[in-house]
């Protein structure tokens, strides 16, 4: 597989993966269909970002003996939708860290890390949940429930793990932890505790990159601190003052001694100009008591220079230590979080990948392994947005995300390709593109 084989590298992946997850089916005999038919159909959907690809292909299949399931998915035979999420359905989502696995290495070997570090080699991890389903009806056994006046709905919800950097316009996932009921209490799930499982399971991994965890203030307490500093990790985390008694108790008391320090700067917006004002403090208890964790304060607070009117205010808590020079990047860090919402669930659920519909609930995994492909394909496309010269240009002549799409499933619809690069090498030739730079 050539270097530039970016997507069929994964689609061959993926099918390798698929060959070890659970089969519910095991067991039976004359099976037409394997794990990887079902796994590679599932996620061309998502790929290309159409409920009605699969039923497209297939009608291409019948005509013509052959489609671009084959060629380029990979699939050995075309199993139906109902077929595809019965298959899927006993697979926890879990079986494909793998993949996420597999396209981070290949962001290492594009070397593309170095551009989101930050914080002198760095990478910022936030943390956040979305929920991607709810319903009053349909429901299964992985569903967290909320009883509302008498009546009950049902949801799935995810917290998702993005590197993000304050001048990247691009967010890379790693694999969620999906909120789920949890052996041996009846209590919901929630954000928290999956934080508290999903932070030591990648442990290693973020140990490596010398992560520095991010998140709102639903994180920034004192046991999850603990946590992430047990982990040899950082944090930058949100710091709200009504949830912060003790802290900010300090902060005004350090303040009306007028001992906070302080750093100012004018910054120009292309329009007027900007008063950005930080201030900070080390060694403050996050919490009351003797046991409270000693962490570092900081505020950003931006100001129309000529009105005087409040356009920016935020403040964090970090392990980080803070001095006049280092308050500014650690401030642009933890504020580079809402890159989480804009540029991550945002995209997700507005940008073709439609992360909140019903793709399949099942009885048992499928709503979360369908999320997860999903979430997959967007980190793919992600790759390609960084690495692959000629859908880079051919993104960038069609325009919108939603126009290259559309033309490559029209062009998919009449003819087979050999692979995805074929169909992209063939766009670009329509286009005439010059060749890629070595």
């Amino acid at each position: 597989m050539g270097k530039k084989a970016r997507v069929s590298g994964f689609i061959k992946e993926l099918g390798r993966m698929a060959e070890k997850v659970p089969d519910k089916r095991a067991g039976r005999h004359n099976q037409i269909y394997g794990m990887a038919d079902a796994m590679r159909g599932a996620f061309s959907v998502f790929h290309m970002q159409s409920a009605s690809f699969l039923a497209h292909q297939r009608s291409m299949a019948q005509k013509r003996g052959r489609s671009n399931l084959e060629s380029v998915f990979k699939l050995a035979q075309i199993p139906s939708d109902t077929q595809i999420r019965n298959m899927l359905d006993g697979v926890p989502a879990n079986q494909l860290e793998g993949a996420y696995d597999w396209l981070w290495r290949q962001l290492g070997q594009e070397k593309q890390l170095a551009g989101f570090q930050t914080l002198d080699g760095r990478l910022l991890v936030g943390l956040d949940g979305i929920q991607f389903f709810s319903s009053a009806k349909i429901h299964c056994e992985q569903c967290s429930r909320q009883e509302t006046e008498g009546k009950t709905r049902y949801h799935h919800r995810a917290l998702t793990a993005l590197v993000v950097h304050p001048k990247q316009p691009a967010v890379l996932p790693l694999a969620p932890e999906f909120l789920l009921p949890q052996d041996g209490t009846d209590k919901q799930d929630s954000e928290l505790a999956a934080a508290k499982r999903w932070l030591p399971h990648h442990a290693d991994w973020l140990k490596k990159q010398r992560a520095v965890i991010l998140g709102d203030d639903l994180f920034s307490h004192q046991p999850f601190c603990e946590l992430v500093l047990a982990q040899g990790l950082d944090f930058i985390l949100v710091c709200k003052p009504t949830s912060h008694e003790t802290l900010y108790a300090w902060v005004e008391a350090i303040e009306r001694g007028g001992r906070i320090s302080e750093v100012t700067r004018r910054v120009w917006n292309g329009r007027h100009g900007e008063i950005w004002r930080y201030r900070y403090l080390n060694d403050l208890p996050i919490r009351a008591g003797e046991d409270g964790l000693q962490v570092n304060w900081c505020e950003l607070t931006i100001t129309h220079e000529l009105s005087g009117e409040r356009l920016y205010h935020n403040s964090f808590v970090t392990s980080l230590p803070l001095d006049d020079q280092q308050v500014k990047p650690v401030t642009h860090a933890g504020r580079a979080r809402w890159k989480h919402e804009n540029e991550g669930h945002n995209v997700l659920t507005t940008r073709g990948y439609h992360i909140k519909h019903n793709f399949g609930h099942g009885q048992e995994h499928l709503a979360t392994i369908m999320f997860s492909l999903n979430l997959l394909a967007f980190f793919l496309h992600t790759l390609l947005d960084l690495v692959d010269w000629h859908y880079q240009q051919i993104r960038a002549a069609l325009g919108a995300r939603r126009t290259f799409f559309e033309d490559a499933r029209s062009l998919m619809r009449w003819q087979i390709f050999a692979s995805w690069e074929a169909l992209i090498q063939f766009m670009a030739d329509g286009l005439e593109l010059p060749p890629a730079p070595d």
